[in-house]
């Protein structure tokens, strides 16, 4: 049962969640948004707010029912993370590296680690991410490395950037060259023991509270039952990544709209050649607040498509982990993966601009005043920017076109560093 179409904005983001997920997440989210604007402002981490949305069970949405989680599926959860993201658009990609590894987690035909990382997910842990370096990596090769050491334990050393979510979390997931076989692996590397020093030191201008700064592993321990080659992780990984930062986006777009919507009925002054005594009801603001409202919803819709794809390749996932030797099973779920990075890069090919423009725009429909840093109405679009040169869409689209042209579906795995000597 979906809750009832709300009469104001802010319900329609709520409209199609079931009554239950409303109940449980609506007071936390609206006392999230209500702060928002100023700890962008003064640069607040949002460890509380975290918190909440972490005892409300967020972290383990995916989880099956079953298993101690909410049991949500991806258009499911996808439009409660675009609500999240309105509210603050910080808390979903601090949660990114979390939600690819519920869905490792969900997929993997390794039953130990499935059972081990259910259990603790289940039970409140989250995970941030570790798998960039600002220098030190090629395309070919991680810098960091994991190798054993005279202790006879395996332990990583290296420095990671753009860790996002590590500073929050107990774990993180880090990508390093495994010296034995040559190898780029992802390491789950518990955040609380020697050998580990995480800086809050992201000094981008938006999604500053996203905690996006450095790593820096000196032998920190890993177990080798929680190290896997990065190719052998589930096969629509870089399309979940990339839907992520879609719902940021798409919670962007709404909040912004929103946002100026409250500006509007706010305003008493007006500009004499305008067409109302009351900015609200000024037909060029109206019709500006209504384009703005069309594409941000368009946006949303072209997200929570991606989701659908999202759950389709869940789905051939979990029957190649149930037949592993199944050859069509494998050609399936390949597909289907492919056919998800396509779509993803389809919706951010769009989202890219479309909210950066929503962004910019509704400052035409107020005055010089909306500018000012204490109305923080400025976060969203350099929220939106900074989300967007992420993975940047200037690389998809050209694997959309060859996808179109020749029906060749993308590299699911990329990397991004110095080229690699020849």
């Amino acid at each position: 049962m979906s809750a009832a179409v709300g009469t104001s904005f802010a319900d329609q983001l709520w409209a199609a969640l079931p009554l239950e997920l409303v109940a449980r997440f609506r007071p936390v989210v609206d006392r999230i948004a209500a702060d928002a604007g100023r700890r962008d402002l003064d640069r607040e981490l949002p460890v509380e707010e975290l918190a909440l949305l972490r005892e409300a069970g967020l972290g383990r949405a995916r989880i099956p029912l079953a298993d101690g989680g909410l049991g949500l599926d991806w258009p499911t959860f996808g439009r409660l993370l675009i609500a999240v993201s309105a509210a603050d658009a910080n808390l979903p990609q601090i949660l990114r590296g979390h939600i690819a590894l519920v869905e490792q987690a969900l997929t993997s035909a390794d039953r130990a680690f499935a059972d081990r990382w259910r259990a603790r997910i289940a039970g409140g842990e989250i995970t941030g991410n570790a798998w960039s370096e600002a220098s030190g990596s090629t395309t070919a090769r991680a810098g960091a490395e994991l190798a054993v050491g005279d202790d006879g334990v395996l332990r990583i050393s290296g420095r990671k950037f753009y860790t996002t979510g590590s500073i929050f979390a107990e774990w993180t997931d880090a990508v390093a060259h495994r010296i034995a076989d040559g190898t780029d692996v992802s390491a789950l590397v518990r955040l609380d023991q020697p050998g580990v020093t995480v800086l809050d030191d992201w000094d981008g201008f938006g999604q500053r509270l996203t905690g996006t700064g450095t790593i820096v592993f000196d032998g920190a321990a890993v177990d080798p039952g929680d190290v896997l080659p990065v190719p052998e992780r589930f096969g629509y990984q870089t399309a979940l990544y990339q839907f992520v930062l879609l719902s940021v986006l798409a919670g962007i777009a709404h909040a912004a709209v929103a946002e100026a919507a409250e500006a509007v009925r706010a305003r008493t002054r007006v500009y004499s050649h305008g067409t109302a005594a009351h900015a609200r009801d000024d037909v060029q603001i109206q019709a500006l607040l209504g384009e703005l409202a069309a594409s941000a919803y368009a946006v949303e819709s072209t997200v929570i498509a991606v989701a659908g794809v999202l759950e389709d390749a869940y789905g051939a996932a979990l029957a190649l982990r149930d037949e592993p030797e199944d050859a069509a099973a494998r050609e399936r779920a390949a597909r289907i993966a492919g056919l998800a990075e396509v779509r993803a890069a389809q919706a951010q090919s769009f989202a890219t601009g479309a909210v950066q423009q929503i962004a910019s725009r509704l400052f035409d429909a107020l005055g010089a005043s909306s500018t000012a840093r204490s109305g923080h109405l400025d976060r969203h679009w350099r929220n939106a920017r900074t989300v967007s040169s992420h993975n940047p869409v200037l690389y998809k689209n050209r694997w959309i076109g060859e996808w179109v042209l020749s029906d060749v579906l993308p590299d699911p795995l990329w990397a991004v560093g110095a080229p690699p000597a020849r």
